[in-house]
C-alpha cells in the first residue's frame, strides 16, 4: 500500500487510490467541481490542482505513488485554484442572490419568504423575515419599497408585492396569539446600552438580545417608538400595530428606561461605566450635542466609521439618523441590525466587525427578450392589490401573489459547489467578465430546469445517464467554445432524463440542472449576527 505525504502529513492508502482520496483520508478538503465519486474524472475544472514534483496536477486523477510528496495548501496553489474558479465564473449566467436582495437595505431573503408564503408556511416565513427585519409589520406599511424597484417584474407587468406580503406575514403572526419569538443565544455576561427607541434602536436591541447580550434601552419619551410615532398618521401606521410589534422585541428580555435622555438625565460616562458597549440611536442630533458627549461630530451628526459604526470613543457606536440626519425607516432599521453585528463582534472578539458581504454572481440587466422568456417561466397572474388597504391581503390572495416570484435567486444556493469554493478561496466573479451569454432556461422537463449558462461541461450528467442505461440520455453537442450539453436528435429534456433526473441534479456542481421547486428552507440560514 503506497504511503504519501501531503502538506508534511503522511498517510497510507489502498493501491489505486488518488491524491484526492489520500487528502480526504487526512481530512484535507480539496475543491472539486467536475469530479463525482464513482465516475471517471474529466479533469476539466482544474480547481483540484495540487503540486507534485514541481508540477501542477489534478488530484482527482493522479494516482498515489509510494513516497510521493504533495503540496495542497500553499499560496501559489490557492491562487491557481482561485483563477480557475474566476474563469468559470466569467461564463456563468446566473444570480446567486436575487436583485431584490441587493435592493433591500436590510438584505432580507425575499425569495425564500415568498416561497414560504406560497407554500402556506407562515411560521417559517416570519422567521425568515425577522432574520433580517425586526419590525416587518411596521415596514410593511411605511417602507417606500426599494426591494420592489429591484424586482425583475417591475419593468414588465408589475413588481411582486413584496412589502404587502411582508406585512401579511407579520400581521398574521401578531394576530396568532403566540407571535414568533426567536431563540436567543446563551447569556454572554455582556451588556449594551441602546440610546433611543426608534427603528434603529429597536432593531439593534432585537439582534443584540438574540446574540445573548443583556440590553437596556434608554428613551427620552414616555413610549418606545421614536420617530415612528411622530412621522406617520394613525391610518398609515396604527398605534396598536406599532405597540404589538415593539412588544415582540421587548419580550425577549430587553430592559427599558423611559423618560431618560442622554445629557440632561445621564452622561455618556455613566453609560460606559454601566455597560460594555453603548449604541447611540437617538435620531437626528445637533453637532453641539454630539460634541457635548465628547464625541467627534460631522455636520450630519455623530462621526463614525462607515462600515463598523464605531465612534471616536472606544466601545461607543452610533447609527441611524444620529449619523445621517435623515434616512428611510428601512435604512434606519438596517443600520440597527448592522451596528448590532459590529457590537457583537466587538464584545466577542475585542474589535468591531465589518458586516460581511455575501458572495454572489450576478447576471445584470436582462434584455427585453430575456425578460419576456424569464417571466414566462413563472406565474402569469397579474399584480393584484388588497381589496381593503387597512386589512391587507387575504391568505388566498397572498398565496397567489407570492407565486408571482420568478425565482431569480439560485435554486441550489445552499449546496452549489461553485459558490462555496468561490467564497472559500475569495474568488472575484467579475475579474474576467466580458460580454455575457444569453440567458436561456430549458423548461421541457416537468420537474427539472436546465440553464446552459450555468453549465461548466463537466459531463457528469452525461455519464450518469449513460451508466443508468437511459435510452436517450444526454451528450455534448457542438465543438470548441460552442460545445454544450444537450439532448441527442433535438429531443426533449423530459425524454432524456427519466429515472436519473434526481441523480443528475444532485451531481451537478453549479445548479445548471436543478429542480423547479425546492423546499422552502435554507439549510445554512442562521442568525443575522453570525453571517
Amino acid at each position: 500500500m503506497p504511503r504519501i505525504t501531503i502538506d508534511q502529513r503522511e498517510v497510507e492508502v489502498p493501491q489505486g487510490a488518488t491524491v484526492l482520496d489520500a487528502a480526504a483520508a487526512l481530512g484535507i478538503e480539496i475543491p472539486t467541481l467536475c469530479y463525482f465519486k464513482g465516475y471517471t474524472p474529466s479533469t476539466s475544472c482544474l480547481v483540484c490542482l495540487v503540486k507534485v514534483g514541481g508540477r501542477m496536477v489534478p488530484s482527482c486523477a493522479t494516482q498515489a505513488i509510494d513516497g510521493m510528496q504533495v503540496e495542497s495548501e500553499t499560496d501559489e496553489i490557492r491562487q491557481v485554484r482561485r483563477t480557475a474558479l474566476e474563469l468559470l465564473l466569467s461564463d456563468h449566467v446566473g444570480d446567486c442572490l436575487a436583485p431584490c436582495h441587493f435592493a433591500c437595505p436590510a438584505h432580507m431573503d425575499v425569495p425564500l419568504m415568498l416561497r414560504q408564503i406560497q407554500g402556506e408556511q407562515l411560521r417559517e416565513a416570519i422567521a425568515t423575515v425577522k432574520n433580517d427585519i425586526a419590525l416587518p409589520a411596521v415596514l410593511g406599511r411605511v417602507c417606500p419599497k426599494p426591494c420592489e424597484k429591484g424586482c425583475r417584474r417591475s419593468g414588465a407587468d408589475g413588481a411582486v408585492a413584496i412589502c404587502e406580503l411582508k406585512r401579511f406575514v407579520a400581521d398574521q403572526d401578531l394576530a396568532s396569539g403566540t407571535p414568533y419569538l426567536p431563540e436567543c443565544a446563551p447569556d454572554t455576561g455582556r451588556s449594551v446600552a441602546v440610546v433611543g427607541a426608534g427603528p434603529t434602536g429597536l432593531a439593534a436591541a432585537y439582534y443584540l438580545r438574540r446574540a445573548g447580550h443583556a440590553v437596556t434601552i434608554y428613551e427620552k419619551e414616555s413610549q418606545l417608538g421614536g420617530r415612528l410615532r411622530r412621522e406617520h398618521t394613525a391610518e398609515e401606521l396604527p398605534p396598536d400595530v406599532l405597540d404589538a410589534e415593539i412588544a415582540t422585541i421587548t419580550r425577549l428580555g430587553i430592559e427599558t428606561r423611559l423618560n431618560t435622555q442622554l445629557g440632561p438625565d445621564l452622561t455618556l460616562d455613566e453609560l460606559t461605566d454601566r455597560h460594555d458597549a453603548v449604541l447611540i440611536a437617538s435620531g437626528a442630533t445637533q453637532k453641539s450635542a454630539v460634541e457635548a458627549w465628547s464625541l467627534k461630530a460631522t455636520p450630519r451628526g455623530v462621526d463614525t466609521d462607515k462600515e463598523t459604526y464605531v465612534t471616536s470613543r472606544n466601545g461607543v457606536f452610533a447609527a441611524g439618523n444620529a449619523i445621517r440626519t435623515k434616512g428611510l425607516v428601512v435604512r434606519s432599521a438596517a443600520d440597527g441590525k448592522e451596528a448590532a453585528a459590529s457590537i457583537h463582534h466587538f464584545l466577542s472578539a475585542g474589535a468591531p466587525g465589518v458586516p460581511g458581504k455575501p458572495f454572489s454572481s450576478r447576471i445584470g440587466k436582462l434584455s427585453p427578450d430575456e425578460l419576456t422568456t424569464f417571466i414566462a417561466s413563472g406565474s402569469l397572474l397579474p399584480l393584484r392589490q388588497p381589496e381593503s388597504k387597512p386589512s391587507g391581503y387575504t391568505p388566498a390572495l397572498a398565496v397567489e401573489q407570492a407565486g408571482r416570484c420568478l425565482h431569480c435567486d439560485c435554486r441550489a444556493l445552499s449546496t452549489c459547489r461553485l459558490k462555496r469554493y468561490a467564497e472559500m478561496l475569495g474568488a472575484d466573479p467579475n475579474r474576467y467578465k466580458g460580454e455575457r451569454a444569453v440567458l436561456i432556461q430549458n423548461l421541457q422537463h416537468s420537474d427539472v430546469i436546465y440553464e446552459p449558462g450555468k453549465c461548466i461541461n463537466c459531463g457528469l450528467c452525461i455519464e450518469i445517464a449513460a451508466e443508468a442505461g437511459e435510452p436517450l440520455g444526454l451528450t455534448f453537442i457542438g465543438r470548441g467554445f460552442d460545445v454544450r450539453v444537450g439532448v441527442p436528435f433535438d429531443r426533449s429534456m423530459q425524454e432524456a432524463l427519466g429515472r436519473v433526473a434526481r441523480q443528475c441534479v444532485e451531481a451537478c456542481p453549479t445548479a445548471a440542472l436543478a429542480f423547479r421547486g425546492e423546499p422552502s428552507c435554507r439549510c445554512q440560514q442562521g442568525c443575522a449576527l453570525e453571517e
